[in-house]
């Protein structure tokens, strides 16, 4: 931490938050000062609320390409990169990080993160803003994006060092040691709160979109509450004290599923009709808070299908054959089911829909053609162009490109809570605490409901263990690529079951003179050691500048 606040000290944020906006360029960099930011005369906060969206812009590129032009679902069973060089997320997935070369190492950034937004906090009462309730929400944002960063940091690396409203400079000590992973929490928790009294009522206007509101801060306190209740934490912890609690508490259940259904009795988010236009339009009454990004088709150019003229793609991102899998029928049933109707021969015919707003697969219309995804298709010609390892190609996220011949722009806004993710949340929640309730059916039959499976009503004399298979299932094919598989079967503490039992695989699809043959095999030998990969390792520059900042288990 000594190097980090070296780096980021008050004066850099300063300069980086009025530097980048062209209206400041008449301002010298050398002259800016604190006093600046917070000018007392500044009654419409012009200059404190640039600083206040650079603190939105320090916020994580979740759901995009961003380890290494990968998404972190390609370091899980869902995907594989499709780069045929080395790659950093292939780390993740094979236990190749050390405390060197870590992709997803959130250290610094998050430090970075929550010292700007205390900066606020502790300064912007100076600025005399006119509008009193905008002056409360602008602190309340503050607030809730420093408990995110914090968040970011605990489900990596467990206990981090809890900084509180103080700003450390040189002279102080700054060899702060590790919170306990529960004290972590409960900051966060506490913060998430303090922030909800202060925030925008929901829905926001269109002129605050964008910006945290009173559900946002409520949807980060049950994601971290769940995570909190899960095996991983809850009595399950693999160290001590800054890993999880000691001992198993069934209530830290009830406390999810009573945050999550706090938002779901605001009355305010319900789900989408259609699948697709959640990821690629604004407004949505699904989504909770998304952090607003520019239009384009970022998402098309990087992973589409290679090998189209008009609108070309470089086939990034290679769903597995373990993704497709777990969507079943569109009649409810698992593949694996002898009544579900399943053809390995046809083995993309009457899927759950989901499937196809998810993945783009053989046969599957795009850019007004089929794909062919065959050894040696069009979308698939093998060679050393980069190009699908797994006979898929990623689909969420796209915008309506079936029958169209080119991309155009779109909206690709990083969504990071939205209303399926919250009934998932208590549903799971509610059944680890209670068992099986018509309340947890109904919060699960109506995300099957929207996807659009017939029948979508679960049997309700289905068991506890069974009806945990169905949420965690529901959870794998809704929220694909939206980094929560990834941490799921870590904090449901399976990761060593999911990376080492067996390979990923793909499909290799041959088009013989007789029809198409549908061969699955191995693409990534994955692995997992679970003595230290379910937590992060310290950044080794923290350890060796910070005689008490503890590393992790196994990482020493």
């Amino acid at each position: 931490m000594k190097k980090y606040i070296a780096i980021f000290i008050v004066i850099a944020g300063c300069v980086a938050a009025l530097s980048s906006c062209r209206k400041y360029e008449s301002v010298p960099v050398e002259t800016v000062t604190p006093d600046y930011i917070w000018d007392a005369k500044d009654s419409n906060g012009v200059y404190a609320s640039q600083y206040l969206f650079s603190i939105y812009a320090a916020l994580p590129q979740i759901t995009s390409n961003r380890i290494g032009r990968d998404f972190l679902d390609a370091g899980s069973d869902d995907a594989v990169t499709s780069q045929t060089t080395a790659q950093s997320i292939t780390l993740l997935a094979t236990n190749g990080i050390t405390i060197f070369n870590n992709p997803d190492d959130a250290w610094a950034s998050s430090y970075k993160g929550i010292r700007m937004a205390t900066n606020f906090l502790n300064n912007f009462g100076a600025v005399p803003l006119k509008n009193v309730n905008e002056k409360r929400s602008w602190f309340g944002e503050a607030r809730v994006m420093r408990a995110f960063f914090y968040w970011e940091l605990v489900r990596r690396y467990g206990g981090v060092p809890i900084l509180g409203d103080s700003l450390k400079t040189l002279e102080d000590n700054i060899e702060i040691p590790r919170s306990s992973f529960a004290t972590c929490v409960n900051y966060i928790v506490n913060e998430c709160n303090r922030a909800a009294d202060s925030l925008r009522d929901d829905p926001v206007d269109d002129a605050n979109y964008g910006r945290f509101t009173k559900d946002a801060a409520r949807a980060l306190k049950a994601r971290v509450l769940l995570y909190a209740a899960s095996p991983l934490y809850n009595g399950g912890n693999i160290a001590d004290s800054l890993n999880g609690y000691d001992s198993y508490d069934a209530n830290r259940w009830k406390l999810a599923a009573d945050a999550a259904k706090e938002i779901m009795n605001q009355g305010v988010y319900d789900l989408e009709e259609n699948f697709i236009d959640i990821f690629i339009s604004q407004r949505s009454k699904e989504v909770i808070y998304a952090k607003t990004n520019t239009t384009g088709k970022t998402v098309e150019t990087t992973n589409g299908p290679i090998n189209y003229a008009t609108a070309p793609g470089s086939g990034n991102t290679s769903p597995t054959q373990e993704l497709v899998d777990a969507y079943g029928m569109a009649n409810g049933l698992e593949i694996n089911d002898p009544n579900s109707g399943y053809n390995p021969e046809d083995p993309y015919t009457g899927r759950d829909p989901r499937l196809g707003y998810t993945v783009l697969y053989n046969g599957a219309q795009w850019l007004n053609t089929p794909i062919q995804t065959y050894i040696g298709g069009i979308n698939r010609p093998g060679g050393a162009t980069v190009q699908t390892q797994t006979g898929y190609y990623l689909r969420k996220f796209m915008g309506h490109f079936e029958n169209t011949t080119t991309y155009e722009d779109h909206y690709h806004d990083l969504i990071y809570f939205r209303y399926a993710d919250i009934l998932l949340m208590y549903a799971e929640a509610m059944n680890e605490y209670a068992g099986p309730s018509d309340d947890v059916f109904a919060a699960v039959e109506k995300i099957r409901q929207r996807a659009g499976l017939n029948p979508y009503a679960l049997d309700h004399g289905i068991s506890k263990d069974s009806l945990r298979t169905v949420i965690r299932n529901e959870r794998h094919k809704e929220l694909a690529f939206e980094e929560q598989r990834y941490w799921d079967i870590r904090r449901w503490k399976i990761a060593g079951h999911v990376y080492n039992d067996a390979p990923l695989h793909a499909m290799n699809i041959i088009n013989s003179p007789n029809g198409l043959v549908y061969n699955i095999q191995p693409v990534l030998t994955t692995a997992f050691d679970e003595s230290k990969m379910y937590f992060y390792p310290i950044p080794y520059n923290e350890v060796v500048s910070n005689e008490n900042m503890r590393q992790n288990p196994g990482w020493q």
